[in-house]
């Protein structure tokens, strides 16, 4: 969290909730070990290695003894330690004394004398200290006793590594009103009944099989592959529209490829173990960067040829910890919608407020309007490369680009990686979430490492500017976000199946799948349900499969060839000629209306 949330009275009261429960904790297991206890968004958490595994009344016990502890109001009282004597007040807790002698170890990287080295910090209220920097409120009063409820329990591995003991995570959560807590727990029942794994499920969407496939590979059933394709042709025709080239890239390179970008030094443990061809070694690729700037090398480019804008659907290949895959929205094989430009440096303001534009534009068309921006800024002396001035360049013309577009931003001074400056794009779903989807990111580094150049108007090679773009991010997490959005009921353009015909009795049959036919004529994808099951239960079916149209045919209808028309919020619109209900569907397709 950055240094304006931690001054923010929730961080506190959150912060200050998990030491009031790590104590409620000890109490109840003194034998317990405490290893570390974070304000998160939305709440706190603590992890505990203790003698059992807790159990739901345990939570119940943990909360009522943290009210008790809040009313007696303790203070919340700072203390400066020397490492020596934070290894003696800690001496029964291994979690801590591994925390401590990382410290030290930090501290000594500086090359501090005993008389500079920073101290050790701790927090102590009641008959609990904790290893901390704060901030917390100053007594334990200030905790609203009406507007904490503990969540859950899961696994966590220490440090997140599974190779260490694997502890229990305690989940709560804080507010500063227990009509705030009332509204949160709204939030999550709804995000529960939105939860895209669960949906994914039900509607057909999508499976993962760690047993034979490993964590964090996705397959994509025929309806999920329906909306990705949709998806991706949608936004393939608008990027050839704007300017853009398609390329596509293979899936390994040699070491020598990752050597030259970096990525060996700087991000090999997210990369796969590599494979021997040819007495050569090769990597899965992390990511499409580095073929994109092969392609740029590969003819000499002139100031007249830019800027260039290369995109493509690649799939990359990282490794994530196990403990951190989540579904779509964390997973190991990927398939970006990637784009890197190349441009002069004249030509940088211009390509930054197209890119941000045709961002908004796309992430619009799927229906997601409320958006929320941060820029990250230079980080301090020696942690960057690149001019200083080009640095300042960008970061004007990023924030320029989000001026007019009106977009409200956040400046996130120091937050940029050390090759450039850069934009994340967020979105607000329909329940109030925050996802980051889009990237905007500028980099120094890589057009200095492969020796990217064009010759200018003087005849003289030149520097091209680099900008890294991810769009919708990944299909794999854009896709779970839009499945949590709309909770499954798709608009119109993307629904899998947009109608289905549903004919009261066998005799109905061969007239729904005429207007089957016809609907798929006209570009609609239609399916009839030609089940014994009684009308009732098939239009149940179609609203739990969240299909837009529920089109009934009897005697009436393939009399007058009409269809009654259902949607899936059970609104009933009546019968209605076969040519109106196309008409009418193909303009919720094409202005990519929910209905």
């Amino acid at each position: 969290m950055n240094q304006k949330h931690e001054e923010s009275n929730l961080y506190k009261i959150r912060h200050s909730a998990a030491h009031v429960m790590a104590q409620a904790v000890l109490e109840m297991f003194p034998e317990g070990k405490v290893a570390i206890g974070p304000p998160i968004e939305d709440g706190f958490y603590y992890d505990f290695d203790l003698p059992r595994p807790l159990t739901p009344e345990d939570l119940e016990a943990i909360e009522r003894r943290m009210r008790e502890i809040i009313a007696s109001d303790y203070e919340f009282v700072r203390r400066e330690l020397s490492p020596e004597e934070a290894r003696a007040l800690y001496a029964d807790q291994p979690y801590k004394l591994e925390l401590i002698e990382g410290l030290e170890k930090g501290l000594d990287e500086y090359g501090m004398s005993e008389v500079e080295k920073p101290v050790i910090t701790t927090y102590r209220h009641a008959t609990f200290e904790d290893l901390c920097r704060g901030p917390h409120v100053e007594r334990t009063s200030q905790i609203n006793p009406d507007a904490i409820k503990l969540m859950k329990v899961s696994g966590a591995y220490w440090r997140g590594d599974e190779r260490n003991p694997m502890l229990q995570r305690i989940y709560g959560t804080a507010w500063e009103t227990a009509e705030q807590l009332e509204e949160y727990l709204h939030r999550l029942a709804e995000a529960e009944k939105r939860d895209h794994r669960k949906l994914g499920a039900q509607l057909d969407l999508f499976s993962i099989h760690p047993e034979q496939l490993g964590g964090g590979l996705i397959l994509w059933h025929p309806k999920g592959g329906l909306i990705r394709h949709v998806a991706e042709e949608f936004c393939k025709a608008e990027h050839l529209a704007h300017g853009y080239d398609l390329v596509y890239s293979p899936h390994i390179g040699k070491s020598t490829l990752w050597e030259i970008s970096g990525h060996l030094d700087f991000y090999r443990e997210n990369m796969y173990a590599p494979m021997e061809i040819d007495g050569q070694e090769y990597y899965l690729k992390p990511m499409n960067c580095p073929f994109h700037i092969l392609m740029y090398k590969n003819s000499l480019r002139s100031y007249r040829d830019l800027p260039f804008r290369f995109a493509e659907w690649g799939t990359v290949y990282r490794y994530e910890r196990g403990g951190v895959l989540h579904g779509l929205l964390r997973v190991r094989g990927f398939t970006q919608d990637d784009a890197h430009h190349f441009c002069r440096p004249d030509q940088m303001p211009e390509e930054i407020d197209f890119v941000l534009n045709f961002c908004l534009h796309i992430l619009r068309s799927f229906g997601l309007t409320e958006f929320n921006a941060y820029l990250s800024t230079r980080p301090g002396e020696g942690k960057a490369v690149g001019d200083p001035a080009q640095w300042r360049d960008a970061e004007a013309a990023l924030e320029a680009a989000l001026k007019r577009a009106a977009i409200p931003y956040e400046i996130d001074e120091g937050g940029g990686a050390f090759y450039g400056p850069k934009i994340d794009l967020a979105i607000r779903d329909a329940i109030g979430r925050e996802w980051q989807l889009s990237t905007i990111q500028f980099d120094f580094n890589l057009p200095e490492r492969f020796d990217l150049t064009y010759v200018g108007e003087d005849g003289q090679e030149h520097r091209p500017y680099m900008i890294h773009r991810a769009l919708l991010g990944s299909m794999e997490r854009f896709f779970g976000v839009l499945i949590e959005h709309y909770g499954g009921a798709f608009p119109v353009w993307l629904a899998p199946v947009q109608a289905v015909l549903i004919p009261i009795a066998d005799r109905h049959v061969a007239y729904a799948e005429q207007v089957a036919a016809r609907l798929k004529e006209a570009g609609l994808r239609a399916e009839v349900d030609d089940s014994s099951d009684r009308m009732g239960n098939k239009i149940r079916k179609a609203q739990e499969q969240k299909i837009p149209y529920m089109l009934v045919v009897g005697d009436k209808e393939v009399q007058a060839e009409t269809v009654a028309v259902r949607l899936r919020t059970n609104e009933n619109l009546g019968p209605k000629p076969i040519d109106e209900f196309i008409a009418m569907a193909q303009a919720a397709v094409a202005e990519k209306r929910e209905l």
